[in-house]
């Protein structure tokens, strides 16, 4: 009677097994909020390019709400059905591709009550509107372009390239 092949080998280095999962949450994530954040932000970049050549503050507002409209259309559903930290992922995406963090651009929308009422929830489950983009030294922001780097080859047919903001502050 003969005995298969099998290998033996050593444990991982200690943390790997976290690591790998906290890998895999995060990509995850992304995979899933990357299509709206993209959407989103394509939308908004052209609300601010729009409104930047409107004079009158009326028009701007009319613009805005009505454009709001079309987001919440859009998103409602979906986003509310993400998870917390999706979310989180999602706010960083957002202003990957905005330029913009989500307070700035919720209070520009809906004012700063509305957007203060809205960091205060934020607050509550441990995040906050006002996180930047930063992935020259933010660990998880690298993970986060590396991911959507991934992304962008193998489903919209981009190249591989360095990231550069739409738009910065």
């Amino acid at each position: 009677r003969t005995m298969e092949n099998f290998r033996i080998s050593k444990p991982g280095p200690p943390g790997m097994r976290e690591r790998i999962e906290k890998w895999t949450r995060l990509r995850n994530a992304v995979y899933v909020t990357y299509p709206y954040a993209k959407r989103a932000g394509a939308v908004m970049n052209d609300i601010n390019a729009k409104i930047e050549k409107m004079k009158e503050k009326n028009d701007r507002k009319a613009y805005i709400k009505s454009r709001e409209k079309e987001l919440r259309h859009a998103f409602t559903d979906k986003v509310t059905d993400l998870s917390i930290y999706q979310g989180k992922v999602l706010m960083k995406l957002i202003n990957r591709q905005t330029g913009n963090n989500c307070y700035e651009i919720i209070h520009e929308m809906k004012g700063g009550f509305t957007a203060g009422f809205y960091q205060t929830l934020m607050f509550v489950v441990g995040s906050s509107l006002k996180q930047q983009w930063n992935p020259a030294e933010e660990k998880t922001d690298r993970q986060i372009e590396s991911i959507v780097q991934e992304l962008e080859r193998m489903y919209y047919g981009a190249p591989a390239a360095v990231y550069t903001p739409a738009s910065s502050k």
